[in-house]
């Protein structure tokens, strides 16, 4: 069965029936067992859900304003504003490298990414203007909601290169799903197979759901359908 043809539809559907947990419980079954990022990124609201395709982003510390180098460096965000313009429809700003102790996404930023099309941020670090992002309901993922500027502390130094989040290794391309219980990351090269399995699981769950809610015990539900 064809359940999508295009990227809209893909994360349309994923939006309508998918979560975190049972696509992190499919790829668990395909060998893929540390492909949630750590729990302290969170979204900034509860309701918040991201999906789309990860725009990674390496960003950097930096000591001194000029290099000599790399002129990129000079610039007040180094890479940064060029990433933020290279975002396209569906995609998710996924950033890591500096330490978390600085903002990596604020209210400007959210608001170029919505005229672009992306679909949320995710960053490994903070994030600030709280109030303008939750009233937009730009989906953004971060440590926390933290006011200090990256401007004189972090560049980006390079984007759409492959990056790792404690160990996690993200690709350009690869799926990005965030929920109140998490971001996970869907290598490409599973996607179709970890969606398929993962909207026959959520489907199937409901089914036990409604057993559950019946009266049907929990042992005799898994051992009938397999799904606790």
């Amino acid at each position: 069965m064809n359940y999508w043809k295009t990227d809209d539809q893909l994360f349309e559907l994923i939006r309508k029936e998918l979560y975190t947990a049972v696509l992190g419980d499919i790829m668990d079954k395909l060998g893929y067992l540390h492909q949630f990022l750590p729990p302290n990124i969170q979204p900034l609201n509860e309701n918040m859900f991201v999906a789309g395709r990860a725009m990674t982003v390496l960003e950097a510390d930096v000591i001194h304003e000029v290099s000599n180098y790399n002129d990129s460096l000079n610039k007040p965000f180094g890479l940064m504003l060029e990433a933020l313009d290279d975002l396209a429809k569906n995609e998710v700003y996924i950033c890591t490298g500096s330490s978390p102790s600085y903002a990596l996404w604020g209210e400007l930023m959210s608001n170029r990414a919505m005229k672009l099309g992306a679909a949320g941020a995710v960053v490994d670090g903070y994030s600030r203007d709280s109030s303008g992002i939750l009233r937009m309901g730009f989906p953004t993922f971060s440590h926390g909601r933290y006011a200090q500027d990256q401007a004189p502390r972090g560049k980006v130094i390079d984007f759409r290169v492959p990056i790792k989040i404690a160990g996690i290794k993200i690709n350009p391309g690869d799926i990005v799903v965030g929920d109140l219980d998490g971001v996970c990351i869907i290598p490409s090269q599973i996607e179709q197979e970890v969606v398929i399995r993962g909207l026959k699981k959520a489907r199937g769950e409901k089914t036990v759901q409604r057993k559950i809610m019946d009266g049907l015990p929990a042992k005799e539900a898994f051992e009938k359908y397999g799904i606790m």
